[in-house]
């Protein structure tokens, strides 16, 4: 299988793909990356620096000819998102990523692929190894720890890159530039979870609810995605009332970034109400699926007996959690009132677990306006506030504020059209983009944002196009080799 993709042209990208798949790279885990493309540029003579938060720097003297060109900066994010189905067996901290082709696609067996942002790596490091790319100074920035919190972006200093020109090389839509993005927060709410012995004479259940889609929680956000926290709670608040159940367990969710996958549950419920129970899960699940039947195919909702669990948690906590789930909300929240068909603000419900006799709720948030990020977190806030929880906000990271006028974006999209005989797409993105940080610590960069097109980022079915993988390619070493002159 990787000896397929080794076939694959440009030669070199590919074959820095595959090699950074073998490298673990959890967020916050990034040593061994980062040690890699050390490694990478003392083989190649090339000035390299790892700062305090990991990140990497490497600089590159211009090609002959280009030591007038303005110095631009090449970067992209050491880590990846690392799921994988409940049925695969994959420990991201030792195991290799196993990329395989699927007819037009470059996939991942049962995990995420990485692509993003693994294939811009690959790109900057193809670049800075060639001897035969036309470019002025270049700087690769590979920053950490993107994924989980910008940690590495918020951790730059205003003296640490020369260039005032950076290609973002993390967008996963060929064909569009990007020219801004949202900003965004985590909501993060803890409760205590008492419990108590289990209802004398009850029998046990788990239901099972896998099979969505997931992805990313900016990009797909506006897509219909099934959300298993929602789907899942809402089948316990029903069942609740009418059955009389009793919770022992809630795992849903995992990422704050990611559209939550697969949720499990199990209680128990006295046998009287068994068989009722039963016709209602095969109920909800005919019901759900024919909601869900266009953007979840694969969606499956299961219920079977289990041994009896230790204990339950109160009926009261267990009433106000249900009720703050399913008042919580989820998704779109406004469109933009400029941009046609540009999601403005959205929230994500995006996990939910028993952790130490306490439940963890974690959300994300993202807005284009500052004032209306806020607010949605106050709004998620307010939910939790109602059962007693503890609520927590990080500190958040800003939107990347759009410059049509900028002369990068017209360098850019020259170069699309010269190449391609196609007009590209110029557009901001809902998700979040380092660009907004490093805009911040370097005021005037001048940025833009593209890469080859990539589907089902943040989950299982993440998965690379081959040929926008190429475009993407061919754009960047054009880009380069039209950089004005200082």
């Amino acid at each position: 299988m990787i000896n397929d993709i080794q076939q694959l042209k440009p030669e070199r990208l590919w074959h820095y793909f595959i090699e950074i798949c073998k490298i673990p790279r959890p967020s916050k885990k990034e040593e061994k990356i980062a040690a890699y493309i050390r490694d990478f540029a003392l083989k190649y003579h090339l000035e390299c620096n790892i700062d305090e938060a990991g990140n990497v720097l490497i600089r590159k003297t211009a090609s002959p000819g280009y030591e007038n060109r303005q110095p631009v900066i090449l970067q992209s994010h050491l880590d990846m998102v690392c799921e994988k189905n409940s049925d695969t067996v994959h420990d991201f901290d030792i195991d290799p990523i196993i990329p395989w082709i699927d007819g037009n696609w470059v996939k991942a067996k049962g995990t995420t692929l990485g692509a993003d942002d693994g294939i811009g790596i690959a790109a900057a490091l193809a670049i800075l190894e060639s001897n035969d790319i036309p470019h002025g100074p270049l700087e690769a920035l590979f920053t950490s720890d993107e994924e989980t919190g910008l940690t590495g972006a918020f951790a730059l200093k205003a003296d640490q890159l020369n260039g005032r020109i950076l290609i973002n090389l993390d967008s996963e839509d060929e064909g569009q530039l990007f020219i801004g993005c949202a900003g965004g927060k985590d909501t993060v709410a803890t409760m205590p979870l008492e419990t108590e012995q289990v209802p004398e004479g009850h029998i046990a259940f788990k239901i099972s609810l896998t099979g969505l889609k997931g992805g990313h929680s900016g990009d797909d956000i506006n897509k219909g995605l099934g959300n298993a926290v929602k789907l899942m709670n809402r089948f316990l608040w029903n069942a609740q009332d009418t059955f009389e159940i009793a919770l022992a367990d809630f795992n849903a969710g995992n990422l704050r970034n990611a559209i939550a996958r697969e949720a499990f549950a199990v209680f128990t419920v006295h046998p009287d109400n068994e068989k009722a129970l039963l016709d209602y899960a095969a109920l909800y699940s005919t019901e759900i699926k024919a909601e869900l039947h266009v953007t979840e195919p694969e969606l499956a909702f299961s219920i079977e007996s289990v041994p009896l669990p230790e204990a339950v948690i109160y009926d009261v906590i267990q009433s106000d959690l249900l009720d703050a789930l399913y008042a919580c909300p989820h998704g779109v929240i406004a469109m933009s009132r400029e941009i046609p068909d540009f999601v403005e603000t959205s929230t994500n419900l995006a996990s939910v677990k028993f952790i130490d006799k306490k439940v963890v709720i974690t959300t994300s948030q993202r807005s284009s306006v500052e004032s209306s990020k806020k607010d949605i977190s106050d709004m998620v806030a307010s939910v939790f506030y109602l059962m007693q929880a503890n609520v927590e906000h990080s500190a958040g990271y800003p939107g990347w504020k759009p410059n049509p006028d900028s002369a990068l974006l017209r360098v850019t999209v020259d170069s699309y059209r010269r190449l391609f005989s196609q007009e590209p797409q110029v557009l901001a993105i809902h998700a979040g983009l380092e660009c907004g940080l490093v805009g911040a610590i370097y005021p005037g960069m001048d940025m833009v944002s593209f890469g080859p097109t990539i589907k089902g980022a943040h989950s299982p079915d993440e998965r690379l196009d081959i040929a926008s993988t190429v475009k993407f390619w061919d754009l960047t070493l054009d880009l380069l080799k039209n950089i004005p002159v200082r």
